[in-house]
């Protein structure tokens, strides 16, 4: 059930509290190393003479080391906060990258180096940013809304963040590119850990496991959720390019992507709009149910014109599952790895991606496009049906001692407060 947001300016309202602004915008920056990197280095690596295999090889291990990198530095912001990760993390990314952009893709131990120099220290500002937005908003309202821009903002960012490679590409070269974009994802970082929520966050106590995090199996059932639909997201890339080149236009790749980010802003615009009754992990089901549906009728593969509508169908629902996604993340996370878990999240789904564009490939060669799109399909559906079969996990935590409208700013927004058993609470993790 929905009703409309009460006392509040809806995302301007987000906007205009302290902090608030300033936060979004330098993460967004800060992250745009790693929403470019797989564009910026196939890029060089062709300009630098290197084969389509080698820059697929360089990209591939780039994405695996950003994959294993960011929880482990999650845990570690949540262990010794923000500024003391965060900002040396990006540092060291970006030396990665200069490194590359030097040396250039001889010697190869060398270029494979400096990429999983660069994946592995990508600072992890995006789950960052959702353990200071408690903080910052206060009321839970707000930050549900603030989880839904968030998820909007991402979909910007990976649609402008290309183009912008791509246009300092025709200004300069590859290798610009890769240390211009560096370098403000740089300043993005030290925007963020400069500021006063970021230097003041404190995690909550946490108790000692090594597995953190993914103690919660609430939380594994979502990442098991969400590999798949980074699996079904991943194969649509392949599928539409596939589509593409079966109507010997390349533009076309352009505008089904560009048609799938324009229905995730306006679903992610429409779901933040409005205040949500009821616990998300039912409302999460049902939105995911619908996304995939949304991926069905991609298998007709019709005329451009139809299938880029038909794209648009199919990115409605993406940023609403992710920003509701987010808060069922918040929700099951154990006390003190609130970063920890938004990291796994961002690893899981593009995990299943890659894997996603790794499959679809062959589907398309042995039975055409529209197996890739089917693929799509089948993740979609892989996604609901683990939702649905750790219904008796995935259900609503505990609520904690505090009001139910006010989160207070000396923890992250974790539900999960009570001391687990077998564990002593005045252990660090």
């Amino acid at each position: 059930m929905a009703t409309e947001a009460k006392g509040s300016g809806g995302y301007l309202d987000i906007l205009r509290a302290p902090h608030a602004a300033r936060l979004l915008a330098g993460t967004l920056v800060g992250r745009l190393p790693n929403a470019t990197a797989p564009i910026a280095i196939v890029l060089f690596t062709r300009a630098e003479g290197g084969s389509y295999s080698l820059a697929g090889g360089l990209a591939a291990a780039y994405g695996v080391a950003n994959a294993i990198g960011q929880p482990l530095l999650g845990r570690a912001v949540d262990l010794y906060g923000q500024p003391r990760v965060q900002l040396p993390a990006a540092v060291v990314s970006a030396l990665g990258a200069v490194l590359l952009a030097v040396v250039g893709v001889q010697p190869l131990a060398l270029a494979y180096l400096a990429v999983v120099v660069a994946g592995l220290f990508t600072p992890p500002l995006e789950g960052g940013l959702r353990a200071l937005w408690p903080g910052v908003l206060g009321r839970e309202d707000r930050v549900h809304r603030a989880y839904a821009m968030d998820a909007i903002a991402q979909e910007v960012m990976f649609t402008v963040g290309p183009l912008l490679v791509t246009l300092l590409v025709a200004l300069h070269s590859p290798a610009a590119a890769l240390l211009v974009v560096n370098a403000v994802g740089v300043l993005g970082a030290l925007s963020v850990v400069l500021s006063a929520p970021s230097r003041a966050w404190r995690s909550a106590p946490r108790e000692a496991h090594w597995l953190g995090a993914l103690r919660s199996p609430g939380l594994l059932a979502l990442l098991g959720s969400f590999f798949f639909v980074g699996l079904a997201l991943g194969s649509i890339t392949v599928a539409a390019v596939a589509y593409a080149d079966d109507h010997g236009q390349d533009s076309v790749y352009g505008w089904l992507m560009a048609a799938l980010g324009l229905g995730a802003l306006v679903g992610g615009a429409l779901y933040g709009a409005r205040q949500w009754a009821g616990a998300p992990e039912r409302r999460l089901r049902v939105i995911t149910a619908l996304l995939a549906l949304g991926y069905l009728p991609l298998l007709l593969t019709p005329g451009v014109p139809a299938m880029t509508a038909l794209s648009a169908l199919a990115g409605v629902f993406l940023a609403p599952a992710l920003a509701c996604a987010f808060i069922v993340v918040d929700r099951h996370a154990p006390r003190g790895t609130v970063t920890e878990a938004f990291s796994w999240l961002v690893t899981t789904f593009g995990v299943g991606a890659a894997v996603g564009t790794a499959a679809a490939g062959p589907a398309v060669e042995l039975s055409g496009t529209t197996a890739g799109f089917a693929v799509a399909a089948a993740g979609g559906a892989a996604a609901l049906l683990v939702l649905l079969a750790t219904g008796r996990v995935l259900t609503a935590p505990a609520p904690t001692t505090r009001h139910a409208e006010v989160i207070t700013s000396s923890s992250e927004n974790d539900r999960n407060g009570a001391v687990e058993p077998g564990f002593s609470s005045g252990h660090q993790a």
